[in-house]
């Protein structure tokens, strides 16, 4: 087994840089969108998507990613999202399962969490690992996150960018038009959803343990610790392979599923 580790300041900056790099396709409401797709034979798509929030400062922006209660207030295709365990000062693992557009099955993931705050970016990595405790469920299908994460970057006082970026094995032959969705709906629909989150997130957090933000203060972190030797990488090869190849997209008002990973 592959051990996990805790990222390094390198691997900060390698994420920074991905984040930074690359060609965006831009809409007029202040969202850019790149999209790189698989080789032949490789299930891993790379996905990044940029939002400006001129009305949301960094602080707030990286409060909310982290704040999972908060999450299942704003984030309508989340099924189950908690913290599991402290691994690190800066980092920790979780779990969550998302609704996917129909008539996909449903997934989950569990991820180990790093973040750091450096030079006005505020950062937040993410990827795949197996727990003891965690095993996949037979009502979902466990997807794989090689890489996901946020970059936070301060523009102003109150103002700042959030770049997400995704490098995901959904395990499973997936349809064309589930990348496309992805690509050019639920993401850049989900990041919209953040955005108005952070906007009306002072006044919820003003009644909701105001002054508890762990993530900020490491001496308030509650879970318990848990080595990393516990941990191993997760790969998509140990999973069960999904076809999903073949099924048509059926329409559905009730919600925008398409959540984003941890």
């Amino acid at each position: 087994m592959e051990r996990a580790q805790v990222p390094d300041a390198a691997a900060f900056r390698a994420f920074r840089q991905r984040c930074q790099d690359g060609s965006w396709q831009r809409d007029r409401g202040g969202l850019a969108v790149s999209l790189q797709l698989p080789p032949p034979g490789c299930a891993v798509h790379q996905l990044k998507c940029r939002i400006d929030a001129p009305d949301v400062p960094a602080e707030t922006m990286y409060d909310v990613l982290h704040d999972s209660e908060y999450r299942r207030e704003w984030d309508s295709n989340v099924i189950d999202t908690h913290d599991i365990a402290q691994v690190a000062v800066n980092a920790d693992v979780g779990y969550y399962a998302w609704r996917c557009p129909k008539p996909l099955k449903n997934r989950d993931v569990v991820m180990l969490r790093a973040w750091q705050v450096e030079d006005g970016y505020h950062t937040i990595i993410n990827f795949s690992v197996k727990h003891p405790k965690y095993p996949p469920r037979k009502d979902l299908v466990r997807a794989v996150c090689l890489l996901t994460g946020y970059l936070v970057h301060s523009t102003g006082p109150n103002s700042c960018s959030l770049t997400y970026l995704a490098q995901v094995d959904p395990k499973g032959s997936l349809p064309k038009w589930v990348v496309n969705k992805a690509s050019q709906y639920l993401v850049p629909q989900m990041l919209k959803k953040l955005h108005k989150a952070c906007v009306q997130y002072p006044a919820w957090k003003q009644q909701h343990n105001v002054n508890t933000k762990p993530w900020l203060y490491p001496e308030q972190n509650k879970l318990p610790v848990l080595a990393l030797s516990e941990l191993a990488l997760q790969r998509a090869a140990s999973l069960e392979n999904i076809d999903e190849s073949s099924l048509a997209e059926e329409k559905d008002e009730s919600s925008d599923h398409g959540g984003l990973e941890n």
